[in-house]
Protein backbone atom coordinates (compact mmCIF):
# COMPACT_ATOMS: atom_id res chain seq x y z
CA UNK A 1 0.00 0.00 0.00
CA UNK A 2 1.27 3.34 -0.59
CA UNK A 3 1.72 6.05 1.97
CA UNK A 4 0.28 9.31 0.86
CA UNK A 5 2.94 12.12 1.05
CA UNK A 6 1.68 14.53 3.57
CA UNK A 7 0.05 18.03 2.22
CA UNK A 8 2.42 20.21 4.09
CA UNK A 9 5.55 18.65 2.46
CA UNK A 10 4.36 18.37 -0.36
CA UNK A 11 3.29 22.36 -0.49
CA UNK A 12 7.10 22.55 0.69
CA UNK A 13 8.23 20.76 -2.06
CA UNK A 14 6.44 22.43 -4.60
CA UNK A 15 6.91 25.97 -3.36
CA UNK A 16 11.42 24.91 -3.35
CA UNK A 17 10.34 23.54 -6.95
CA UNK A 18 9.04 26.71 -8.04
CA UNK A 19 11.67 28.85 -6.26
CA UNK A 20 14.45 27.24 -8.30
CA UNK A 21 12.65 27.34 -11.98
CA UNK A 22 12.50 31.36 -11.03
CA UNK A 23 16.01 31.51 -9.71
CA UNK A 24 17.50 29.55 -12.93
CA UNK A 25 15.18 31.08 -15.13
CA UNK A 26 16.20 34.77 -13.53
CA UNK A 27 14.08 37.58 -11.87
CA UNK A 28 11.47 38.55 -14.85
CA UNK A 29 11.68 42.69 -13.74
CA UNK A 30 15.06 44.35 -12.94
CA UNK A 31 16.67 47.18 -11.92
CA UNK A 32 19.37 49.21 -10.96
CA UNK A 33 19.33 51.49 -8.26
CA UNK A 34 22.19 54.56 -9.06
CA UNK A 35 22.45 56.44 -5.51
CA UNK A 36 22.64 59.98 -6.67
CA UNK A 37 21.28 62.19 -9.62
CA UNK A 38 21.86 61.22 -13.06
CA UNK A 39 25.30 61.67 -14.78
CA UNK A 40 27.82 60.56 -12.26
CA UNK A 41 29.52 57.23 -11.23
CA UNK A 42 26.80 55.55 -10.07
CA UNK A 43 24.67 56.45 -12.96
CA UNK A 44 27.24 54.84 -15.10
CA UNK A 45 27.79 51.85 -13.05
CA UNK A 46 23.97 50.84 -13.38
CA UNK A 47 24.55 51.91 -17.11
CA UNK A 48 27.25 49.52 -17.61
CA UNK A 49 25.44 46.90 -15.94
CA UNK A 50 22.11 47.58 -17.85
CA UNK A 51 23.54 47.28 -21.75
CA UNK A 52 25.74 44.20 -20.68
CA UNK A 53 22.91 42.58 -19.54
CA UNK A 54 21.31 42.74 -22.12
CA UNK A 55 23.65 42.26 -24.42
CA UNK A 56 25.25 39.26 -23.15
CA UNK A 57 21.47 37.54 -23.20
CA UNK A 58 21.61 37.18 -19.48
CA UNK A 59 18.68 39.14 -19.41
CA UNK A 60 15.34 39.16 -21.97
CA UNK A 61 13.92 42.86 -20.54
CA UNK A 62 15.55 45.50 -20.11
CA UNK A 63 16.67 46.26 -16.99
CA UNK A 64 15.57 50.04 -15.57
CA UNK A 65 17.71 52.34 -13.89
CA UNK A 66 16.49 54.36 -10.72
CA UNK A 67 17.92 57.23 -9.18
CA UNK A 68 17.70 57.64 -5.32
CA UNK A 69 20.26 60.68 -4.36
CA UNK A 70 21.29 61.27 -0.93
CA UNK A 71 24.55 61.04 1.46
CA UNK A 72 26.20 58.82 -1.53
CA UNK A 73 24.18 56.17 -1.27
CA UNK A 74 22.60 56.36 2.38
CA UNK A 75 19.78 56.78 1.41
CA UNK A 76 18.93 53.72 -0.78
CA UNK A 77 20.90 52.02 1.48
CA UNK A 78 18.04 52.37 3.93
CA UNK A 79 15.48 52.21 1.69
CA UNK A 80 16.83 48.56 0.06
CA UNK A 81 17.03 47.56 3.66
CA UNK A 82 14.00 48.56 5.83
CA UNK A 83 11.60 48.86 2.46
CA UNK A 84 12.40 46.75 -0.17
CA UNK A 85 15.12 43.74 1.25
CA UNK A 86 13.55 40.59 -0.11
CA UNK A 87 13.68 42.47 -4.40
CA UNK A 88 15.51 39.30 -5.91
CA UNK A 89 15.48 41.28 -9.24
CA UNK A 90 16.86 45.14 -7.55
CA UNK A 91 20.65 45.47 -7.28
CA UNK A 92 22.19 48.63 -5.82
CA UNK A 93 24.91 50.69 -7.23
CA UNK A 94 27.97 51.10 -5.09
CA UNK A 95 31.71 52.12 -5.05
CA UNK A 96 34.62 52.65 -2.72
CA UNK A 97 32.60 56.32 -1.61
CA UNK A 98 29.94 54.14 -0.31
CA UNK A 99 32.59 52.17 1.99
CA UNK A 100 33.94 55.20 3.17
CA UNK A 101 30.87 56.45 4.62
CA UNK A 102 29.75 53.33 5.81
CA UNK A 103 33.14 53.38 7.43
CA UNK A 104 32.37 56.60 9.67
CA UNK A 105 28.66 55.56 10.37
CA UNK A 106 27.22 57.74 8.03
CA UNK A 107 24.69 54.99 6.44
CA UNK A 108 22.65 55.60 10.41
CA UNK A 109 22.24 52.34 12.18
CA UNK A 110 23.11 50.39 9.58
CA UNK A 111 26.61 48.42 8.87
CA UNK A 112 28.51 46.48 6.04
CA UNK A 113 26.92 43.45 7.83
CA UNK A 114 23.61 44.65 6.77
CA UNK A 115 23.35 43.89 3.17
CA UNK A 116 24.20 41.43 0.51
CA UNK A 117 27.28 42.21 -1.79
CA UNK A 118 27.13 40.78 -4.93
CA UNK A 119 29.58 42.15 -7.38
CA UNK A 120 32.66 44.11 -8.57
CA UNK A 121 32.78 44.85 -12.30
CA UNK A 122 35.39 47.48 -12.25
CA UNK A 123 37.92 49.83 -10.86
CA UNK A 124 38.06 53.81 -10.87
CA UNK A 125 40.60 55.75 -9.77
CA UNK A 126 40.83 59.09 -8.27
CA UNK A 127 41.77 62.16 -10.21
CA UNK A 128 42.36 66.36 -10.01
CA UNK A 129 41.48 68.47 -12.85
CA UNK A 130 41.09 71.66 -13.86
CA UNK A 131 39.29 74.23 -16.56
CA UNK A 132 41.66 73.93 -19.93
CA UNK A 133 42.21 77.97 -20.11
CA UNK A 134 43.60 77.47 -15.93
CA UNK A 135 46.65 79.28 -15.12
CA UNK A 136 47.97 75.66 -13.17
CA UNK A 137 49.41 73.10 -15.53
CA UNK A 138 50.78 70.46 -13.06
CA UNK A 139 49.76 69.17 -9.99
CA UNK A 140 52.53 70.82 -8.22
CA UNK A 141 52.05 74.25 -9.77
CA UNK A 142 47.83 73.80 -7.75
CA UNK A 143 49.36 72.97 -4.89
CA UNK A 144 51.59 75.36 -4.77
CA UNK A 145 48.64 77.56 -5.23
CA UNK A 146 46.85 76.45 -2.83
CA UNK A 147 49.41 76.28 -0.25
CA UNK A 148 50.34 79.96 -0.64
CA UNK A 149 46.39 81.06 -0.13
CA UNK A 150 43.95 78.24 0.08
CA UNK A 151 40.99 80.42 0.17
CA UNK A 152 41.69 81.49 -3.64
CA UNK A 153 41.59 77.93 -5.19
CA UNK A 154 37.78 76.74 -4.35
CA UNK A 155 37.42 72.63 -4.49
CA UNK A 156 34.27 70.78 -5.55
CA UNK A 157 33.31 67.46 -5.72
CA UNK A 158 30.69 65.11 -5.69
CA UNK A 159 30.11 64.70 -1.71
CA UNK A 160 30.54 66.39 1.63
CA UNK A 161 33.66 66.64 4.04
CA UNK A 162 34.72 63.36 5.21
CA UNK A 163 33.51 61.99 1.34
CA UNK A 164 36.22 59.98 -1.06
CA UNK A 165 36.30 63.16 -3.21
CA UNK A 166 37.29 64.84 0.16
CA UNK A 167 39.79 62.53 1.49
CA UNK A 168 41.84 62.49 -1.94
CA UNK A 169 42.45 66.31 -2.01
CA UNK A 170 43.01 65.96 2.10
CA UNK A 171 45.65 63.81 1.55
CA UNK A 172 47.03 65.72 -1.45
CA UNK A 173 46.97 69.04 0.99
CA UNK A 174 48.66 67.31 3.82
CA UNK A 175 51.57 66.15 1.22
CA UNK A 176 51.93 69.60 0.36
CA UNK A 177 52.24 70.85 3.81
CA UNK A 178 48.24 72.58 3.70
CA UNK A 179 45.95 71.76 6.59
CA UNK A 180 43.05 70.50 5.06
CA UNK A 181 40.59 72.03 7.12
CA UNK A 182 41.72 75.57 5.65
CA UNK A 183 40.65 73.68 2.07
CA UNK A 184 37.69 75.90 0.15
CA UNK A 185 35.63 72.71 -0.09
CA UNK A 186 32.10 72.75 -1.91
CA UNK A 187 29.87 69.65 -1.66
CA UNK A 188 27.95 68.53 -4.59
CA UNK A 189 25.46 65.68 -5.03
CA UNK A 190 26.63 63.09 -7.54
CA UNK A 191 29.51 63.76 -10.14
CA UNK A 192 27.85 65.61 -12.86
CA UNK A 193 27.24 68.78 -10.97
CA UNK A 194 30.71 69.70 -9.88
CA UNK A 195 31.60 69.13 -13.15
CA UNK A 196 29.32 71.66 -14.72
CA UNK A 197 30.02 74.09 -11.89
CA UNK A 198 33.82 73.83 -13.15
CA UNK A 199 32.87 74.50 -16.88
CA UNK A 200 30.64 77.22 -15.28
CA UNK A 201 34.11 78.98 -13.27
CA UNK A 202 31.98 78.71 -10.31
CA UNK A 203 34.57 76.62 -9.25
CA UNK A 204 38.38 76.25 -9.68
CA UNK A 205 39.32 72.88 -8.97
CA UNK A 206 37.00 69.11 -9.32
CA UNK A 207 37.95 66.05 -7.06
CA UNK A 208 36.20 63.20 -8.57
CA UNK A 209 36.64 59.72 -10.45
CA UNK A 210 38.90 59.41 -13.64
CA UNK A 211 35.77 57.70 -15.59
CA UNK A 212 33.14 60.85 -15.11
CA UNK A 213 36.10 62.39 -16.81
CA UNK A 214 36.33 60.58 -19.83
CA UNK A 215 33.52 62.28 -21.66
CA UNK A 216 34.44 65.56 -21.15
CA UNK A 217 38.39 65.34 -22.13
CA UNK A 218 37.32 65.00 -25.81
CA UNK A 219 35.62 68.38 -25.49
CA UNK A 220 38.97 70.02 -24.45
CA UNK A 221 37.38 72.46 -22.22
CA UNK A 222 38.89 70.34 -19.14
CA UNK A 223 42.49 69.04 -18.07
CA UNK A 224 43.16 66.47 -15.51
CA UNK A 225 46.10 66.99 -13.59
CA UNK A 226 46.76 63.98 -12.31
CA UNK A 227 45.29 60.52 -11.90
CA UNK A 228 45.62 58.41 -8.41
CA UNK A 229 47.10 55.39 -10.07
CA UNK A 230 50.04 52.96 -9.62
CA UNK A 231 50.93 53.73 -13.30
CA UNK A 232 49.26 55.58 -15.93
CA UNK A 233 46.56 54.28 -17.34
CA UNK A 234 46.37 52.75 -21.06
CA UNK A 235 44.59 53.92 -24.05
CA UNK A 236 43.90 57.81 -24.11
CA UNK A 237 44.28 58.19 -21.21
CA UNK A 238 47.89 57.73 -21.09
CA UNK A 239 49.35 61.13 -21.40
CA UNK A 240 47.59 62.04 -17.63
CA UNK A 241 50.58 61.81 -15.16
CA UNK A 242 49.80 59.96 -11.67
CA UNK A 243 49.83 62.21 -8.82
CA UNK A 244 53.38 59.29 -8.05
CA UNK A 245 55.03 60.71 -10.37
CA UNK A 246 54.49 64.14 -9.51
CA UNK A 247 56.03 63.70 -6.10
CA UNK A 248 52.35 63.06 -4.40
CA UNK A 249 52.16 59.65 -3.05
CA UNK A 250 48.51 59.19 -3.55
CA UNK A 251 46.64 56.09 -4.62
CA UNK A 252 43.18 56.18 -4.76
CA UNK A 253 41.26 52.85 -6.71
CA UNK A 254 37.66 53.53 -6.66
CA UNK A 255 35.65 50.01 -6.79
CA UNK A 256 32.38 49.70 -8.52
CA UNK A 257 30.07 47.57 -8.03
CA UNK A 258 26.59 46.32 -6.36
CA UNK A 259 24.89 44.58 -3.62
CA UNK A 260 21.10 43.00 -2.38
CA UNK A 261 18.97 43.12 0.08
CA UNK A 262 19.34 40.97 2.79
CA UNK A 263 17.16 39.13 2.46
CA UNK A 264 17.00 38.00 -0.93
CA UNK A 265 16.89 34.07 -1.31
CA UNK A 266 20.19 31.99 -1.30
CA UNK A 267 19.12 30.57 -4.97
CA UNK A 268 17.97 34.26 -6.17
CA UNK A 269 21.35 35.57 -5.50
CA UNK A 270 23.08 32.46 -7.33
CA UNK A 271 21.61 33.47 -10.05
CA UNK A 272 22.90 37.01 -9.98
CA UNK A 273 26.25 35.42 -9.18
CA UNK A 274 26.78 33.20 -12.27
CA UNK A 275 24.91 36.12 -14.40
CA UNK A 276 28.06 38.39 -13.42
CA UNK A 277 30.46 35.26 -13.99
CA UNK A 278 29.58 34.57 -17.35
CA UNK A 279 28.93 38.16 -18.12
CA UNK A 280 32.49 39.81 -17.75
CA UNK A 281 33.95 37.11 -19.64
CA UNK A 282 32.26 38.37 -22.73
CA UNK A 283 33.83 40.70 -24.92
CA UNK A 284 30.72 42.61 -25.19
CA UNK A 285 31.12 43.59 -21.24
CA UNK A 286 35.18 44.18 -22.06
CA UNK A 287 33.87 46.86 -24.45
CA UNK A 288 31.09 48.39 -22.32
CA UNK A 289 33.75 48.68 -19.77
CA UNK A 290 36.33 50.19 -21.65
CA UNK A 291 33.66 52.68 -22.91
CA UNK A 292 32.99 53.94 -19.39
CA UNK A 293 37.00 54.40 -18.54
CA UNK A 294 36.79 51.41 -16.01
CA UNK A 295 39.59 48.76 -15.81
CA UNK A 296 39.36 44.96 -14.54
CA UNK A 297 38.32 44.43 -11.27
CA UNK A 298 36.24 41.38 -11.13
CA UNK A 299 35.39 40.12 -7.68
CA UNK A 300 31.36 38.00 -6.55
CA UNK A 301 30.08 36.11 -3.67
CA UNK A 302 32.60 35.27 -0.72
CA UNK A 303 35.19 36.74 -2.50
CA UNK A 304 33.75 40.08 -2.50
CA UNK A 305 32.17 40.21 0.76
CA UNK A 306 35.72 39.57 2.26
CA UNK A 307 37.24 42.25 0.13
CA UNK A 308 34.47 45.01 1.19
CA UNK A 309 34.31 44.32 4.48
CA UNK A 310 38.69 44.78 4.64
CA UNK A 311 38.21 48.17 2.53
CA UNK A 312 35.44 49.51 5.10
CA UNK A 313 37.99 48.52 8.29
CA UNK A 314 41.06 49.93 6.36
CA UNK A 315 38.64 53.49 5.82
CA UNK A 316 38.06 53.18 9.27
CA UNK A 317 41.59 53.89 10.50
CA UNK A 318 42.43 56.11 7.12
CA UNK A 319 39.46 58.16 8.40
CA UNK A 320 40.39 57.97 12.13
CA UNK A 321 43.50 59.99 11.15
CA UNK A 322 41.13 63.01 9.98
CA UNK A 323 39.59 63.10 13.42
CA UNK A 324 36.22 61.60 11.29
CA UNK A 325 35.32 58.48 12.87
CA UNK A 326 35.99 56.94 16.12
Amino acid sequence: MKKLMPAALATTLLTLMATHAIAEEGPGRTECIAPAKPGGGFDLTCKLLQVSLQETGQIKTPMRVTYMPGGVGAVAYNAIIAQRPAEAGTVVAFSGGSLLNLSQGKFGRYTVDDVKWLAAVGTDYGMVAVREDAPWKTLGELMAAMKEDPTKVVVGAGASIGSQDWMKTALLAREAGIDPRKMRYVAFEGGGEPVTALLGNHIQVVSGDMSEMVPHLQGGKMRVLAVMSDQRLPGQLAEVPTAKEQGFNIVWPVIRGYYLGPKVSDADYQWWDEAFKKMVGTPEFKKQRDMRGLFEFNLTGQALDSYVKKQVADYREQAKSFGLAK
